[in-house]
């Protein structure tokens, strides 16, 4: 039998039921993640199946939906594709997508190098994917198609959400800045806003099937109301999120300083549901630097905004994204670096050693700082940063904190009994497990025992639980997935928040 017709059922015997099943592997960032859950949204409504977890490829369409922030995103992608070829040559009808940035890049390369690929899209044609591979099937040749600007909306397609009670919105694509070390612009396109009723649409749709958190998409969050020259808008934004009934938590990722205006301090001070979070990147602290990398703010103005975030909002909790080693970077910035970690004590920070990338203005710049300088640097900034947040973690101990429970995000949690849950700044909470049931996205009241850099603990019993619509949506969903046929095993779906961002990655597009 063709391998169109094979699926895994759970007692891990083979079965037969002519589903064709498909993998997508993510690499970068949340814009990524959420643009991979449209991607599986669009196979299935043309009738393709998840494969398995832990399938590893063995499935009729695998899609790499890639990422080129980083500099070894190429080599990435082609080991993998590599490790691909031989089963394709097994597995007669297998096909193999690759979309994302590093496709809009690279193009026609990817099939010079990896002939074995059947589809190239780019980063503004995804809804194409399903049409692609039955070209590609039907006239035996690979595809590529890259659009050079957006043709609809991508919250415009299916979307298959991996998370019953937590969900993304995009609210704009694209980014307007020029950042030397960014090549993300060139891929995603200049931004484009949606407009503020088929955001709340969503969002009310959403909140109707259960979900209970969002977090709004932007490579430049803040930016959004650029195309219509209202800088207000995402202040707006934010306030009419505060009134949508259902909606418990409103995140936001990524704002660029440059944007960041009072109003939308006093818009999260002041909405409810907003949660007492910032993910603000940095990049550096130093001004020569900032300006190499055209970067439209400086320290002052950064500490700035730090400080009045925390006057209206005492107990945010604020992250940060920081590059070490851009070109011509003295050990005097670096140290200007370092002052403003001292200074912001940020919760956490998502720290870079910089890469270079072909088609950004750094990487022709002079003065590349030597790979030991970088690493020396890199290892000294971690350790500053991992005993600031401690001290801030240690801050929490004696709280007590209402956490939106998670599933999967407490790798040990199996051995501890624990489970784990968000706390409204985000900080990663394990808790004991309480005596009565408790689903993903309901809500516990636990006392902070301990603290560790990166989670803390609750090690006393659980003081309330809270059973929520999105504990509902999740049991739901998940009684759904086990009443599917048995030949297809489409494996549960990941729970709790949208997973974090690995410590290589930050903000909406790695580069904010």
């Amino acid at each position: 039998m063709s391998g169109s017709d094979r699926s895994q059922a759970v007692d891990g015997s083979t079965t037969y039921d002519g589903s064709k099943t498909y993998e997508v592997r993510t690499y970068g960032c949340q814009m990524n993640v959420h643009d991979s859950e449209r991607l599986s949204g669009l196979l299935e409504d043309a009738g393709y199946v998840r494969a398995p977890e832990g399938s590893d490829g063995d499935a009729d369409v695998v899609v790499f939906n890639t990422c080129a922030v980083r500099e070894n995103a190429d080599n990435r992608l082609y080991g993998n594709l590599g490790r691909l070829a031989p089963m394709k040559t097994k597995r007669p009808g297998m096909q193999i997508a690759v979309g994302g940035c590093l496709a809009q890049k690279d193009r026609d390369t990817i099939v010079r190098r990896a002939p074995w690929v059947d589809v190239v899209f780019g980063t503004h044609n995804i809804g194409k994917l399903p049409v692609l591979l039955e070209r590609a099937r039907v006239q035996e040749e690979a595809q590529v198609e890259i659009a050079e600007s957006l043709e609809a909306f991508p919250s415009t397609l299916p979307t298959r959400r991996e998370s019953a009670y937590a969900a993304w919105v995009s609210i704009s694509v694209g980014c307007n800045n020029t950042c030397t070390f960014c090549i993300v612009p060139a891929l995603r396109g200049k931004e484009k806003d949606r407009r503020t009723g088929d955001i709340l649409a969503e969002i009310e749709a959403l909140v109707g099937e259960g979900v209970s958190e969002i977090t709004l998409l932007g490579q430049n969050v803040n930016a959004y109301g650029s195309d219509i020259g209202d800088r207000e808008a995402f202040g707006k934004l934010l306030r009419a999120c505060g009134a949508i009934d259902g909606l418990e938590r409103v995140r936001f990722t990524s704002p660029h300083p440059r944007d960041f205006t009072d109003d939308v301090i006093a818009a999260m001070a002041e909405t409810p549901n907003v949660m007492p979070q910032l993910h603000m990147p940095l990049q550096s602290g130093s001004d020569t630097v900032l300006k190499a990398m055209r970067r439209s703010y400086r320290q002052e103005r950064y500490l700035g905004i730090i400080d009045k975030v925390r006057a209206a909002i005492p107990h945010a909790a604020i992250t940060t994204d920081i590059i070490v080693g851009f070109p011509g970077e003295t050990e005097e910035d670096f140290e200007q670096t370092l002052h403003v970690v001292r200074e912001a004590r940020f919760t956490q920070a998502f720290t870079f050693q910089y890469s270079k990338r072909p088609g950004t203005p750094a990487a022709e710049m002079a003065d590349q700082i030597p790979k030991e300088v970088v690493q020396a640097r890199y290892e000294r900034l971690v350790a500053l940063q991992e005993e600031i947040s401690w001290d801030e973690n240690k801050k929490q101990v004696g709280r007590t904190l209402d956490l939106m429970v998670a599933g999967g995000e407490g790798r040990k949690d199996g051995a501890t009994h624990r489970l784990s849950g968000r706390a409204p700044d985000n900080r990663l909470v394990h808790f004991t497990k309480p005596d009565e049931d408790v689903r993903p996205g309901d809500v516990v009241t636990v006392e902070i025992t301990y603290a560790a850099p990166h989670h803390l603990l609750a090690e006393g019993p659980t003081l309330k639980v809270l059973r929520t619509r999105a504990g509902d949506a999740w049991e739901k969903r998940n009684a759904q997935e086990a009443a599917k046929p048995s030949g297809v095993m489409l494996g549960l779906p990941k729970i709790g928040v949208p997973e974090p961002l690995p410590a290589a990655t930050g903000g909406a597009c790695g580069c904010d």
